[in-house]
């Protein structure tokens, strides 16, 4: 790009990375609702590209207040927060970072499973309080047990390959079969809650995906299964996801990402049999630098006339 394209950045950048973007950009850093507001304000009427992440919403009436505005970008694969409709009527090209934190979701995801199944956080709390094996109930094994992926995506398939190495059969549900896959295929997440001992949630938010893991799913999966759930908060009633846990009507969960984030989930809080983690399973320094670098790639592809590199 020979010139600075005005950009709006509505979410938050490490010092570094805002840098970065400052030497190829005329960038506006913008993180705070309130400078965000100044912003549209002041030079909503320059800005043509806008980055921000799926979590955050983004208004109509902010678009509009953007009329030069030409791509819109999500630093991650979740793209909910983004007015689809409003930016597709404008002609506005919207991409997104699929596939640049993939290995570190499923990293991450993997260390929940391991982590929720031999209840490393109570042992842990356990040993440092002196109780030794012989009081304590042997928790059971990860391989071999039947793994259930919701959201068969590029990151699941990421989770279902670390899962080949436990010797864990693989079921999975998405809106349709995947083309060749000899995963086994479920037309409903309730028939895979009740095939699998653990069951990934990995799709994305948004009101088609609210709330499917609801009472029902728990009590297929039973009281020897376990939730993980590093898709979005979204995706779980949190109320009956506590009543599960709290009746042991399921054996655990893990979760990255909960309804009420960035405040914990209260009712989720004081219970032994679940691991959480602040909404970071997709955060390391590589998969950061990895989304930065596909933020640049997609603008500098469109503005340079060649496309953007992940279209939404």
């Amino acid at each position: 790009m020979t010139e600075k394209i005005p950009l709006l950045v509505i979410s938050p950048l490490l010092p570094e990375h805002e840098a970065r973007l400052a030497d190829l950009f005329d960038l506006t850093y913008a993180p705070t609702p309130d400078k965000r507001a100044a912003a549209l304000t002041r030079d909503g009427a320059r800005f043509r590209a806008l980055l921000t992440i799926g979590v955050i919403p983004v208004s109509e009436e902010e678009i509009a207040a953007m009329p030069a505005l030409e791509l819109a970008c999500c630093m991650g694969v979740g793209y909910e927060g983004l007015p689809m409709a409003a930016l597709r009527a404008r002609g506005i090209v919207t991409a997104n970072g699929a596939g640049t934190n993939e290995n570190t979701v499923a990293d991450h995801t993997f260390g929940l499973i391991i982590g929720i199944v031999r209840n490393i956080r109570l042992l842990d709390q356990q040993c440092r309080a002196g109780i030794w094996r012989d009081a304590v109930p042997q928790p059971p094994q990860v391989s071999g047990r039947r793994l259930g992926i919701f959201g068969m995506g590029s990151i699941g398939r990421q989770i279902a390959r670390r899962a080949a190495g436990f010797d864990m059969p693989i079921g999975y549900h998405n809106r349709k079969p995947m083309e060749g896959s000899t995963d086994t295929y479920f037309d409903d997440v309730v028939k895979l809650a009740e095939w699998a001992d653990i069951l990934v949630c990995v799709a994305p938010g948004g009101p088609a995906t609210r709330h499917k893991i609801n009472a029902q799913v728990l009590d297929a999966l039973g009281p020897t299964g376990y939730l993980v759930n590093v898709g979005r908060g979204s995706l779980v009633d949190t109320d009956a996801l506590a009543a599960a846990l709290r009746d042991r009507r399921i054996a655990g969960a893990a979760i990255d990402v909960y309804e009420s984030e960035p405040h914990p989930p209260q009712q989720l809080i004081g219970l032994d049999n679940l691991i959480i983690t602040p909404h970071l399973a997709g955060w390391s320094p590589e998969a950061t630098q990895n989304s930065i670098n596909r933020f640049i790639a997609n603008a500098q592809g469109h503005f340079e006339g060649r496309g953007v590199v992940s279209p939404i």
